[in-house]
């Protein structure tokens, strides 16, 4: 995911997004601890793209 598609996007539908994510890490992690996850890089995809939304929600607030 890139910045200039999240900047398109609503204050709302950034927050949705976030949420998203972050239920996708868990499961992620989840994955992990039993062994189960093929790609752990996926993770660290995930965390970027979390503080990608976080980014873009803090230019949209200030």
């Amino acid at each position: 995911m890139k910045a200039a598609e999240l900047r398109n996007m609503t204050s709302e539908e950034l927050m949705a997004k976030l949420q998203e994510l972050k239920s996708e890490l868990r499961n992620l992690r989840f994955q992990h601890a039993i062994n189960q996850l093929d790609n752990p890089h996926q993770m660290t995809e995930v965390k970027h793209d979390i503080a990608r939304v976080m980014t873009v929600l803090n230019e949209k607030n200030a």
